[in-house]
């Protein structure tokens, strides 16, 4: 990770943060009464524009870093994924074509059963627990 990457995920992480929040909203609560002190509604206002406008630019390049990094990342699992399912289909697809050959129905029939209750998994396991997830997974796999 080059230097500018690890600089925007200082700052992604930083800027993250509830207290870091907390404390714009103050900056933002201490700018009113600041009038005062630049004399004129229009220098104030340009002070603040300029401030907020020059921050804003900054962290969204920084900001949008991270977020490319990030989507980046789970492409790269996903692929992982897809080609593991890919090796699994054609794992699938030799057995059953060498229990076809072999003439075994019933054997081609329970591996096609399991192969029906592995694509329900990701079904099951969204919707229930690590037990059920654990006991799906051993059914498929069985």
């Amino acid at each position: 990770m080059g230097l500018f990457d690890r600089f925007a995920e200082r700052a992604s992480h930083f800027t993250s943060r509830a207290w870091f929040f907390g404390f714009c909203v103050l900056l933002v609560l201490l700018w009113a009464p600041s009038l005062p002190l630049f004399g004129s509604l229009d220098t104030w206002q340009l002070v603040i524009n300029t401030a907020t406008t020059i921050i804003t630019f900054l962290l969204v390049a920084l900001l949008q870093n991270s977020q490319w990094r990030g989507d980046k990342a789970t492409n790269q699992k996903l692929d992982a994924l897809a080609g593991g399912l890919a090796d699994t289909m054609e794992s699938i697809d030799r057995m059953l074509e060498a229990l076809h050959i072999s003439g075994d129905e019933l054997a081609m029939e329970e591996a096609a059963d399991r192969l029906r209750r592995s694509v329900g998994l990701e079904e099951r396991m969204s919707s229930s627990g690590d037990d059920t997830r654990s006991s799906a997974a051993a059914g498929a796999v069985q």
